[in-house]
Parts: structure tokens; sequence; C-alpha cells
């Protein structure tokens, strides 16, 4: 592989002697990653599940190597949502991160989705994810993970950071800044990168990230903590950032990200080959060391960089951030659903649980499930608002495909559980009818594979219509 003369010229003064051995990692193949969804399933449920050859990452709990010659994308389960397709290092942000369920939590930066998918899995439903990412085109195919992933407390946006911090003040405990950087780290997986790198280096990158978290910093409450990520090894978007943070915002300060090693024994987890950050490449605080390198020639993935960063003051637990503005409806006290609609959700198991915990938003014919922590913002280019239940049309409701993902098996009685060696599920996934044996029933059928749910089909005697959702067919 041919590098930039000025990558390796600046890769050669930072890493020394380890320099050679940095330029072997280019003749090595990447890593594949997969994370598994904990929402729906745990690691070791997975692991006696999963259809090809694993191994554990060491240090992402719900993380694994896969042979890259297999092909995860194109099996059933990863289109029940089973789990996210990701490279390990970048597995690493969202996992340090310690989210808790029921906090509010900012993915400033987040498409694809890979790191919302996780910081979703986290809060377990409780709580509020918002997910947002300036590029339209972008947050598009972040809402579709989000959904895929069956996140039910997401608040996707598409918005530029100053935007988010007027109406956003000081309001969330944890904040993810995976910053846009110039890729080093990505160098060997994407070559194409280094034509990017060429054309807008480093400086150009670095004034945006300085930007970013400046506004991020602004978002966060007192006693938050904020995580500030790239995949690049340049000290100026990485360490030179932080210190630009704590120079603007004395009130953050960098904190230890890892865990103890008496949690890491009880997890089993290993964090062998992690580096520190280096103030001295930017004349920078001692605070910096507490930041970690990851090197492609260290473990077993390509660059990253983190820090974990802690706002001072008391966490504001007292606040009452329940109000909901806007068009809202709470389901017991204004029924505005349709008959059909109401009779449908209403017989989902455990309905009544989450009603009590979150609300009904009905825009149009449009029906939202929103979290309690829900507040409507004006004005904010907004995907989704919660999770999107389904459409009242006429006299019929028709369920949404992210409300079939986000179900579990058991809390819908009319099923077509499939075997994910059986042909019939691929062809459902191609969106073809299919031909049941149920010939005594009628409506709308959950369609699952191994009891993991993956759309919608309605029967009709021994004819399934194939209501699964045309954009994520298997192609």
């Amino acid at each position: 592989m041919n590098l930039p003369r000025l990558f390796e010229d600046r890769m050669r003064n930072l890493l020394g002697d380890e320099y050679e051995e940095y330029l072997k990692c280019y003749h090595k193949p990447y890593y594949g990653g997969i994370r598994v969804n904990t929402l729906k399933l745990s690691p070791e449920e997975f692991e006696n599940l999963c259809p090809f050859s694993i191994k554990k990452i060491p240090w992402i709990p719900n993380g694994y190597f896969y042979d890259t010659n297999e092909q995860p994308a194109r099996h059933p389960y990863y289109y029940a949502g089973l789990y996210y397709i990701q490279e390990p290092s970048a597995m690493t942000p969202a996992s340090l991160l310690p989210v808790k369920p029921g906090e509010k939590v900012l993915d400033l930066c987040a498409a694809p989705g890979g790191k919302s998918t996780e910081l979703g899995a986290k809060l377990q439903g409780k709580g509020l994810l918002v997910s947002n990412d300036i590029s339209n085109s972008r947050a598009k195919a972040l809402l579709k993970n989000i959904e895929l992933f069956g996140i039910k407390n997401a608040y996707v946006l598409s918005e530029s950071p100053n935007r988010l911090a007027e109406h956003f003040p000081q309001y969330f405990d944890k904040i993810l800044v995976d910053a846009p950087c110039s890729g080093e780290g990505m160098f060997r997986k994407s070559p194409s990168i280094m034509k990017n790198w060429e054309q807008y280096g480093v400086d150009y990158y670095n004034k945006l990230q300085k930007e970013i978290i400046i506004y991020a910093a602004k978002m966060l409450k007192p006693g938050g903590m904020m995580l500030y990520s790239t995949c690049t090894f340049s000290p100026e978007e990485n360490e030179g950032t932080i210190s630009y943070l704590l120079e603007e915002c004395p009130d953050i300060h960098v904190v230890e990200a890892l865990p103890s090693l008496e949690e890491r024994k009880n997890l089993g987890l290993s964090y062998e080959g992690f580096d520190r950050g280096r103030p001295d490449w930017v004349n920078g605080p001692e605070q910096l060391k507490h930041c970690i390198r990851l090197w492609p020639h260290k473990i077993s993935g390509e660059g990253h960089f983190i820090a974990l960063l802690k706002k001072e003051g008391p966490s504001d637990t007292d606040k009452d951030n329940s109000s909901i503005r806007g068009k809202i409806l709470d389901y017991k006290k204004g029924n505005t659903l349709s008959k059909e609609a109401e009779d449908f959700l209403y017989n989902l198991s455990n309905w009544d649980d989450l009603i009590s915990q979150s609300r009904i938003l009905i825009q149009k014919d449009r029906v939202y499930l929103v979290p309690a922590e829900f507040e409507e913002k004006q004005g904010l280019r907004t995907l989704r608002q919660g999770l999107f239940l389904g459409e009242m049309k006429k006299n019929r409701f028709q369920p949404s495909q992210a409300l079939a993902i986000a179900l579990k098996s058991n809390q819908y009685d009319k099923l077509i559980n499939l075997s994910s060696k059986d042909q019939d599920v691929i062809r459902y996934l191609k969106c073809e009818t299919l031909t049941v044996e149920k010939s005594n029933e009628k409506g709308w059928q959950l369609v699952c594979v191994d009891g993991y749910p993956l759309g919608w089909g309605k029967l009709n005697n021994n004819t399934l219509k194939n209501m699964y959702l045309p954009g994520w067919r298997w192609m």
C-alpha cells in the first residue's frame, strides 16, 4: 500500500522505533467484528446460536471477531437485529461511556449508528437517546439501524451542533462525540480515505472538532460525562482538541475511562495493548495521559483515540423533565386512536406497562410511542420521535416494521416462526408471498426466525401476504 509521503513522515516522527512495526500492519488483513444486540439476547445466548465461527474481542463485553470470509450481513439473524457489524476498535467508545438506564443520552455525530445502537441497548428502553447527524442522507441510514435494533426510546435528528445546543442547554447526562476526522486509523481497511486526507488534511477537521466539542460541552449537565473519540492518529485532532476544550471549559476534566482491575477481572475483560494519551505531543496538561490511544500494531483492530470527560458539579437528578409539549396525548385520557389501532395495540402483551411509562403521539394518521422523557422541540429537523407503531388507514391499522422488530415473540400471540435454515425465511425477506399451514387463522402474523421477530405478514387461509418493508428487503 502506498501511503502519502507527508503521512509517513508524520507517523515516523510520532512512533519513532515503533514505526517499522506499525508499517507491518498494512500487510495484514483487517479484523471483522460483530457486536451483539443485548436488547434482544445475551452474548452467551448468541454464542450458542451463532451460525459462523466467532472469537471473543478481549475488551468488548458483547463483541466478537468473525472470519472475514464469512458474510454475517447475509444471514437472517442480521435482519432480526441480533447484531451490528462493526470494526472492533470502533466498538470501544460506546463501550466505555458509562450509560445507565433512565439517563438522557446524546450521540452527536451518530451516523451510520454503530455507537447509537450500543448506547440504546445500554439504556434498555428507559430514558432518552437523542441520535443526531447533520447529514440528512446519513441520518436516514442511522434511523434504519436504530429501528433494526428495536430501540424504542430514540429521538432521531438531523441538525447542526449549534442548533442542538440552543434547544438542549445542560440537558444530557451522557454525550458521545465521535467526531468527523481525517480518518488516518482507517487507511488499512479503506484505502480510499487517503484521498480525502490528502485533499483536506488535519487542520480542516481540527477546526470542525473544536467547534463541535464546545457545543457538546454546553449540552452536558453538571456532573455529566462526555466521551470524545476519533479514528485518526493526529495529535492535533486528538490531544490538541481535548487540550483546547480544557482551556475553554475549565469545569471539564479528563477522567479515567478504563474499568478498575477488579472490574476487569469480574467482567472478564482485557485491555492489553491499549496506549495512553501523549500531552507532550501538543504541550498539553498532564491529565491528557488519561486519554486512550489504540494502535493497529498493538491490538487486533484499527486506530482510535478516546477521551472520557466529566463536567464539575452535582448531578441534576431532581429536575422534572417529563413534561411533553405539542400534539402529544395521554393514551388513557384522550383516545384519538382508531378502534382498529386501539384493538391491535391493546392486545399486545405488556402493552399497559409500555403505556404507563410512555405516551402516544399521533401525527396525521401515523402513531408513535414516545418516551416519558420526550420533549418536543419545535423547528428541529426530526426524522423520528420514539417508536413508529403504525398507520391508521380508513377502517384498518397497519403495524410498522419498526414495531415488529421492537417486539419480543411472546408479546404477540399470532406467530409464524421459521427456522433460519428454511428457505422460506429468505423468500420472506425478499418480500415474496408465502404458503403456510395455518388454515384456520386470518389477519396479522408476526413472522420470526428462530423466535426473533423479522416483520409482519397478513394471513388469509394458507396464504401469507408479505408485509415486510420493501426498503429493507434482502437483495
